[in-house]
């Protein structure tokens, strides 16, 4: 037991010397993906009888499997949504783990999930939603825009003697992928307001007027998106939120990533009508310097969510004694098991103050006006659209999609950058477009100029 203790502190600092280096260093390079069979022959195989030790597990997976995974962090990975989570925030995830805290009920996570609930606090004061509103944490954008819907279908039903019809969700085309995952999963069919642009509550309305008897009957809920993936647009939620009330449906707002920048001054106004919806869901690993995984769901009434998430049980009867009493967020989600994945967003935000992240939040949508400043003086690019949020979509005249391919193989190779191309529709007709999405404050000028310049 001695040596397994001595063994055990050694590998205890290799880990956290591996943490602070990774940590410190902003600009780590920008590994690349490897076939399974190259990987394997790196690794030779490492689940034995016996173990191969954990001094050998370590320095596999540091001196060389980690080279085979893209760090979201770099100051220019620009691609999809990338994250760039503080390191506060970093550190304080390895205190959540170590502290093997169940952060389903409050008899077992009372301390953890009283902190949760102040950074939800924080969240929910960003949307102007009423007293009362509040959410709960999640693993994702995923799990939380279904939370959601699934919250809105069980009130629908009930209000309809629980008949178990399929109902229709409507939400724009540009809005995220997990619309229609999430609908799959609920049962629920999904109909779109053709546009990629912004949904407008008159866009809305004549859709709607456009469904027969039976389809109307079956629509329950609208989803709007505050800044879509691809461009950042917002839609218009004052609008939405006026047919919603006038049609009673649901009105969930998907600002997975966007909703981040209900903080910054100079874009708040944009989400005007947020603080009318139902529910919405937000990020914090996305633009909130959060570490994977970390999403949000907010609810304007916590007792309809409660009533259609709470899951009943024996064994679970003594986190609801009387002893217990407390906030339990397995009540107002998907998820019965779950880590406490709001304590690093909560320990960032208490070390840095939120004036702080209104800063780094003001700096991602600087960096993309400043981006589309450069690429407007570049004679050999153009804007497909003005940067919205932290978004910029741009081409590079006479390109084919297969040079934007190969031009973001290039530059991923050479350590320059990671930047991928997307789709964009103008005028019915789907291009192939560059686009960056500004996370991280650390981004420069100098490393926007640098992949500017490799499309020369």
């Amino acid at each position: 037991m001695h040596n397994i203790d001595i063994d055990l502190v050694e590998m205890t600092l290799d880990v956290m010397k591996y943490a602070i280096n990774r940590i410190t260093n902003v600009s780590p390079d920008l590994g690349k993906p490897m076939k399974e069979e190259e990987l394997k022959a790196l690794a030779g195989e490492t689940i034995t009888a016996d173990g191969i030790g954990g001094e050998k597990a370590f320095h596999l997976f540091r001196d060389k499997l980690v080279k085979a995974t893209i760090p979201i962090d770099h100051p220019r990975h620009l691609a999809f949504v990338p994250a760039a989570p503080t390191r506060a925030a970093i550190m304080f995830d390895l205190v959540t783990s170590a502290s093997s805290i169940h952060g389903a009920f409050w008899l077992e996570g009372a301390g953890g999930i009283f902190l949760e609930n102040e950074a939800m606090k924080w969240l929910v004061s960003l949307t102007g939603m009423p007293e009362g509103a509040h959410g709960v944490f999640t693993s994702g954008g995923t799990a939380a825009n279904l939370s959601a819907m699934v919250t809105a279908r069980e009130k629908w039903r009930k209000e309809r003697s629980n008949e178990m019809e399929r109902g229709i969700v409507i939400t724009s085309s540009g809005a995220h992928s997990s619309i229609k995952a999430m609908a799959k999963v609920i049962d629920a069919d999904v109909m779109l307001v053709e546009t990629e642009d912004q949904m407008t509550g008159e866009m809305l309305q004549a859709r709607i007027a456009e469904l027969d008897t039976d389809q109307r009957r079956r629509l329950f809920a609208v989803v709007g998106t505050g800044g879509t993936t691809n461009a950042g647009i917002i839609d218009d939620l004052q609008g939405i939120a006026r047919i919603c009330k006038k049609e009673n449906l649901w009105f969930h707002v998907d600002a997975a990533y966007g909703g981040a920048a209900l903080v910054a001054d100079s874009a708040r106004h944009l989400f005007n009508g947020i603080e009318e919806a139902n529910s919405i869901t937000i990020d914090p690993h996305k633009w909130l310097f959060s570490p994977y995984d970390c999403g949000a769901v907010i609810y304007r009434n916590m007792e309809l969510a409660k009533s259609a998430h709470a899951q009943e049980g024996s064994y679970l009867d003594i986190f609801y004694d009387e002893g217990a009493n407390g906030f339990n967020p397995a009540d107002y989600q998907i998820q019965l098991t779950r880590r406490l994945r709001g304590l690093p967003l909560w320990f960032s935000l208490a070390t840095h103050g939120t004036k702080k992240y209104r800063w780094a939040v003001e700096r991602g949508i600087s960096l993309a006006l400043l981006a589309g400043r450069l690429i407007e003086e570049h004679p050999e690019l153009e804007l497909v659209r003005e940067p919205a949020l932290s978004c910029v979509l741009f081409r590079r005249r006479g390109w084919t999609p297969e040079d934007y391919k190969m031009w973001t193989y290039r530059n991923h190779k050479a350590n320059i950058a990671l930047v991928a191309p997307t789709k964009w529709k103008s005028q019915g007709e789907s291009q192939t477009v560059a686009r960056f999405c500004f996370i991280n404050p650390d981004t420069t000028e100098e490393d926007i100029r640098m992949i500017l310049n490799t499309m020369d």
